[in-house]
C-alpha cells in the first residue's frame, strides 16, 4: 500500500523498512509502471538504458538528455504513487540542476555514478572512472540541488571491475561521507563480495541483478542473506517485451495473420482493467450528460 500524502522519498524509505530486501522493478514507461504495481511491487526504477533504448531507439552511451529523462519520469510519477528511483547517469553535467529537476518531477531518488561523462554500460568493458573526490563533489552538488529534503541520492560505483573490491569499498565509504543515502554496487560477482561490501558501509546497498551481465542471477533470499537491502531488476520486463514484440512482427509477416498469436496476447478486457478504463469512461459520460442538462 502506498501513502499518497507522504513524499516520494519517504515512501521509498518506508518500502525499504517493510520489505527486506526491497525488490525494485524496472519500468520503461507509465504503462509498465501500472503492470509492476498490479504485480505487487513496492518500488520502481527508470533506467537510463531504458530511456535511451525504449523511448529513443539509442544505445546507452550518454546520448539522452536530462529533459528526456525528466519527461519519462513525470509520466510514471503522474500515474502511480509507488516510489520511483531514476537513473541520472553522471549527473548530466550539473548534478544540482539534475536533482532539482528530478525531485521536482516527484522522483523518490536519483542514482548518480562515478564514471566519466562519456559513460559505458556498467557490464561492458572500457569503463573509465573519475577520481573519488570528483564523485564526492557530484554527490554534494546533488544534495544542494534537491527540492525536497526526503529526496534520496544513490551513489553508484563501477570501481569493482576497474579497480577491484577493496577500491570499490573505499570509494563507497567516501561517497557515504559525502552524503549518499544508498550505495549501488555495480557488477559484483560473488555473494561473499556482497557480504563484505555490505558490512563495510553504513548505508543500504543495492544489487543490480541485470540479465546477461557480469553478476550471476542470485535470488532475493541469497542477496538478503548477504546483507543487500535493495535488489534491482532494471530491464527484465523490457527484454521480455522486446522478444515478444519481435516474434509478433515476424509472425505477422510470415503468416499474414495474428490468429496463431491470440492466446499469447493481453486481451482488451485485461488492458481496460489495468487502465481503469471504465472509471474514465464513466467520468466522461457524466461530464457529457451534465452538459446536456
Amino acid at each position: 500500500m502506498t501513502e499518497p500524502d507522504v513524499s516520494p522519498g519517504r515512501r521509498l524509505q518506508h518500502a525499504m523498512q517493510n520489505e527486506k530486501p526491497l525488490a525494485v522493478a524496472g519500468t520503461i514507461n507509465a504503462y509498465c509502471a501500472l503492470l509492476a504495481q498490479k504485480a505487487g511491487f513496492n518500488a520502481l526504477y527508470l533506467s537510463g538504458a531504458g530511456v535511451a533504448n525504449a523511448s529513443f531507439g539509442l544505445p546507452d552511451l550518454g546520448l539522452t538528455t536530462l529533459e528526456n529523462v525528466r519527461e519519462d519520469t513525470a509520466r510514471i510519477t503522474s500515474i502511480t504513487k509507488l516510489p520511483l528511483i531514476v537513473d541520472a547517469d553522471t549527473g548530466f553535467g550539473d548534478p544540482a540542476a539534475t536533482a532539482k529537476v528530478l525531485s521536482g518531477a516527484d522522483a523518490a531518488a536519483m542514482q548518480i555514478e562515478d564514471q566519466v561523462d562519456t559513460k559505458r554500460c556498467g557490464h561492458r568493458p572500457g569503463k573509465v572512472l573519475v577520481p573519488g573526490g570528483e564523485m564526492q563533489d557530484r554527490i554534494k552538488s546533488a544534495l544542494r540541488g534537491k527540492s525536497n529534503p526526503d529526496f534520496m541520492i544513490i551513489a553508484r560505483t563501477d570501481a569493482y571491475t576497474v579497480e577491484g573490491l577493496d577500491a570499490a569499498i573505499a570509494r563507497a565509504q567516501q561517497y557515504v561521507k559525502a552524503g549518499a543515502d544508498i550505495i549501488f554496487a555495480e557488477a559484483l560477482t560473488q555473494l561473499d563480495e556482497y557480504k563484505t561490501f555490505c558490512r563495510s558501509v553504513s548505508v543500504p546497498v543495492l544489487a543490480n541483478i541485470t540479465e546477461f551481465g557480469k553478476t550471476p542471477l542470485y535470488s532475493m533470499d541469497e542477496l538478503g542473506g548477504a546483507g543487500v537491502q535493495l535488489v534491482l531488476y532494471p530491464l527484465t520486463a523490457f527484454r521480455a517485451m522486446s522478444a515478444a514484440a519481435l516474434k509478433v512482427y515476424q509472425t505477422l509477416r510470415a503468416e499474414r495473420s495474428q490468429a496463431s498469436l491470440i492466446d499469447s496476447l493481453q486481451t482488451r478486457e485485461e488492458l481496460y482493467k489495468i487502465l481503469n478504463y471504465y472509471e474514465y469512461e464513466k467520468a466522461l459520460d457524466d461530464t457529457l450528460s451534465s452538459g446536456k442538462e
